[in-house]
């Protein structure tokens, strides 16, 4: 089994160019199945059945798994099924019709402008970390990318003349997404004054954003920089990079921004993905009306 979940792996990287991130979350979730496949007997997918499949996903549910851990399982096991097939590795797919798990959609947490402004003013732009801090925030907010996309990028992927940043998002495929002016001086104070600080002696490094031991900055380490920020900031909220991604689109739409423009910044293939930001912004729009109407509580 594992020759064939490799096989699946390989196609996943090679034909779909998935990120990554997405191919690891796939082979932790199959290896987990395939070892509890084992444990009951089946050395072949092909020997599997659906009520293999039944008993696994409760098992995950017994475990406490979230719902969404519990479907993204179903996903992966159902694809892996979908290849063995169309490879005729195997003849049947014990997967067949059978339903992933619905979930509730909640909405995402988004930050008010004025908490983000106060966010973005925490930094001490004095020093290089800070002003470094400073333009990390002011990017990610500015373009709404990804926090893996943030610290993935070069000097190089950073135009300022023309006020744009390019990256490579999920899939391997490259975006162009304007950058504002705020943004803009951020990162041309810190890429001119600080940035040349951290990178180490004798040592080039493409990296746009350099950690103190003058390496690139990691996701970690950006995490823990951004909790910092918001309690220094104030905000009472439990945010994570991805806060601010949310709060870009959020705040994008609620001053009228194009659905499928924002759809494109995000890199999101679906549309169905970016309307969830539509429900944010109705729902605050239903928290103001009903704050300020005088007729609203009546």
């Amino acid at each position: 089994m594992n020759k064939d979940l490799q096989s699946f792996v390989h196609y996943l990287a090679v034909e779909r160019g998935l990120a990554r991130n997405t191919l690891e979350s796939y082979e932790r979730d199959l290896t987990k199945y395939t070892q509890f496949l084992h444990n009951h007997g089946v050395d072949r997918f092909g020997d599997s059945q659906k009520q293999h499949i039944i008993t696994f996903l409760t098992q995950l549910k017994n475990e406490g798994r979230a719902a969404a851990t519990v479907s993204r399982h179903m996903v992966s096991i159902r694809s892996l099924y979908q290849f063995l097939v169309r490879e005729r590795m195997i003849e049947h797919d014990p997967s067949l019709n059978m339903e992933t798990p619905k979930l509730k959609k909640r909405l995402p947490k988004v930050l008010s402008v004025h908490e983000v402004e106060n966010l973005l003013e925490a930094p001490q732009t004095t020093t290089a970390a800070g002003m470094r801090d400073k333009a990390m925030l002011e990017v990610l907010y500015a373009t709404g990318i990804r926090v893996s996309e943030l610290i993935s990028l070069d000097v190089a992927d950073v135009n300022l003349a023309m006020g744009f940043v390019r990256c490579m998002g999920k899939g391997s495929k490259e975006r162009i997404i304007p950058l504002g002016r705020i943004a803009g001086d951020a990162a041309r104070n810190y890429i001119e004054t600080m940035r040349p600080k951290l990178v180490k002696p004798l040592k080039s490094d493409p990296a746009l954003f350099i950690s103190r031991i003058g390496a690139r900055m990691t996701r970690q380490g950006f995490w823990k920089i951004i909790k910092r920020y918001a309690m220094e900031a104030g905000i009472a909220k439990d945010i994570t990079p991805h806060t601010l991604r949310h709060s870009f689109a959020t705040h994008l739409l609620e001053n009228g921004a194009d659905l499928r423009a924002v759809q494109e910044m995000l890199g999101h293939a679906d549309i169905s993905t970016t309307q969830i930001y539509t429900h944010v912004t109705r729902s605050r729009m239903k928290e103001v009306y009903d704050q300020t109407h005088p007729r609203a509580k009546l």
